[in-house]
């Protein structure tokens, strides 16, 4: 099997290159390429990941490149890891609509938005070069946010594609531990969009174990869902950290105004991880990579590639067409679901419909990603400022047109 990372000039690709070598052989792989268009990253990061998998005793080849066709060429997975722009877009998304009285944050609201707009076209152009030089069947995992606004705009063009995020493995890595059993014994229910998901059961051994979970461990679950634990009893369920833009907007927006934007913080991070990177004595992923995000980033990864190249049937969270599985929204939307994995892709598994509460929202960003989509294809100012109107972060004309002059002008020039 030959499985190219394109973006793999992130520091995140250690996280995955462990992986792959202590999976090889599950995975059958034979050949491992990291494309990037940054020469120095890739220089790095191939640097360690080679030394890695010598530790590991990879039997395979490694090639890092710039050549895109070169990297795609024959190959069975395309993991894409893109960033547009790179952490300076990303402080961009982060700060200007603060300006505007929104959010900032690189994938939902404004921000997410701004990153849509850069790096559709670009995945998409990534896509067809997939399909003009990849080995039959290829898969494209995406794991290049916002991953759902991406992943719809991927198979809305017919390309063979599955989304994946972390935030529902770090959810069952978290339960398995305050209940004390192996990972692999927890099924974490949860569902949604791409951040915007709640976890509504939580299966032990096939048994909802959620609502003894929050009685014996609910300050714990909150401080890691970052909603207050009487919203998740009254709720019935877990909101991801994302829901916290939303449930707590204005104390979001405050913090951020007198705050270090992430992105600062992530910045300073990745300098010191690449200076790690050159160490020819380094031979393995650096603690510090755990402050970069991205946790069980690698374990997501691998094992839904595993079951695609299986066909074990194992369960995963991804993101994928609803067809009918959450009630309300459009068979086309994307939503974020467990999924029965196979040779032949991932069949969502049937879901009761979502509460008036839960399911508002959802269409209502459901909604937005679809038209972020068009803007992003269209360029239009006009697609624009409808996609922004109907964001529930945005949603005023005047704001809109501030965000259009301020946050997306350039990519329109």
């Amino acid at each position: 099997m030959k499985l190219t990372v394109v973006g793999a000039g992130s520091t995140y690709t250690p996280e995955l290159v462990a992986g792959l070598g202590r999976d090889q052989d599950a995975l059958g792989l034979e050949s491992l390429v990291l494309h990037d268009i940054d020469g120095e990253r890739r220089e790095v990061v191939g640097g360690l990941a080679q030394r890695m998998l010598d530790k590991q005793g990879y039997r395979g080849s490694l090639e890092p490149t710039g050549d895109l066709d070169r990297a795609l060429d024959g190959a069975d997975f395309v993991l894409v890891q893109l960033r547009v722009g790179g952490q300076a877009a990303r402080l961009r998304d982060e700060t200007i609509p603060l300006a505007c009285g929104c959010i900032g944050q690189e994938t939902t609201g404004a921000g997410g938005f701004a990153k849509a707009f850069r790096t559709v076209p670009v995945v998409l152009e990534v896509a067809e070069r997939v399909r003009a030089n990849a080995g039959p069947g290829a898969w494209i995992v995406d794991f290049t946010n916002p991953v759902g606004i991406v992943t719809r705009a991927l198979l809305d063009a017919g390309h063979r594609a599955v989304g994946l995020c972390n935030v529902a493995i770090g959810f069952q890595r978290s339960f398995a531990r305050l209940l004390g059993v192996a990972p692999e014994r927890v099924l974490v229910d949860q569902v949604g969009l791409n951040h915007l998901t709640w976890v509504r059961a939580v299966r032990l051994d096939g048994q909802d174990v959620l609502p003894a979970l929050l009685a014996e461990h609910g300050d714990a679950i909150a401080e890691q869902s970052g909603s207050p634990l009487a919203l998740m009893e009254e709720l019935g369920a877990v909101p991801s950290y994302y829901l916290r833009y939303f449930y707590a907007h204005d104390e979001v927006l405050d913090e951020q105004r007198d705050g270090v934007p992430r992105a600062a913080t992530v910045a300073e991070i990745e300098r010191g991880l690449l200076e790690l990177y050159r160490d020819p004595e380094l031979n393995e992923k650096p603690a510090l990579l755990e402050q970069r995000g991205g946790a069980f980033y690698s374990e997501a990864a691998l094992g839904l590639i595993q079951s695609l190249v299986s066909g074990d049937g194992a369960i995963h969270e991804v993101d994928v067409r609803n067809h009918g599985t959450l009630a309300g929204l459009r068979n086309s939307d994307v939503v974020e679901v467990p999924a029965r994995v196979t040779r032949s892709g991932a069949t969502p598994l049937p879901q009761p419909p979502l509460a008036p509460e839960l399911l508002g929202l959802v269409q209502h960003t459901a909604a937005y990603e679809k038209l972020a989509v068009a803007a992003a294809l269209s360029r239009d100012p006009v697609d624009v400022k409808k996609a922004l109107l109907a964001h529930p972060l945005v949603g005023q004309y005047a704001t809109a047109e501030r965000l259009l002059d301020h946050l997306v002008a350039e990519a329109l020039a």
